[in-house]
Parts: C-alpha cells; structure tokens; sequence
C-alpha cells in the first residue's frame, strides 16, 4: 500500500461497520462492496430521502477514494384522483 491508502479488505470492514452502527440497511436493502478504494452501493432504497445520508456517510470513511451510486427507488405512486 502506497502512504495512507487503505486495503481493500479493511476499507469493506469499515463500511460494513459503519453501514451497521448508522442503521443503514433498518429500512433500506443496500450492499457495499469495494475495488479499489471505490465504494459500490446498490440495492433498493425505500424512500429517496434516505440516499443523500447515505451516500454522506459513505464518503466521510477515511481510506474512501470514490463512491458509485447504483441504489434504486422505487418510483412514487401516481395519483389517481377520480
């Protein structure tokens, strides 16, 4: 590892750690996974509100090069008023 860089390994550590003391996954379905420094979230979300928090805790991990968001929301009811 180059200076400060974080391996892998540990980083998946950190963000499965991190994903579990925030509650993350209490309501959304999302997965972490890491390459390279950069953290891969998918999976489902419940509501679009929940991505932003998520998405801020993710990157303030140290050891953090990048974040992908590849989380899905399912789109909102349409109103049907009859």
């Amino acid at each position: 590892m180059f200076g400060n860089q974080v391996s892998d390994k540990d980083l998946q550590r950190k963000v499965d750690r991190t994903m579990e003391r925030t509650g993350v996954n209490s309501q959304a379905k999302v997965k972490a996974r890491v390459v390279n420094g950069t953290v891969e979230l998918s999976g489902a979300l419940q509501y679009e509100n929940q991505r932003r928090p998520i998405l801020k805790v993710i990157r303030s991990i140290q050891g953090v090069q990048r974040v992908n968001d590849l989380m899905a929301c399912p789109p909102k009811p349409k109103r049907t008023d009859a």
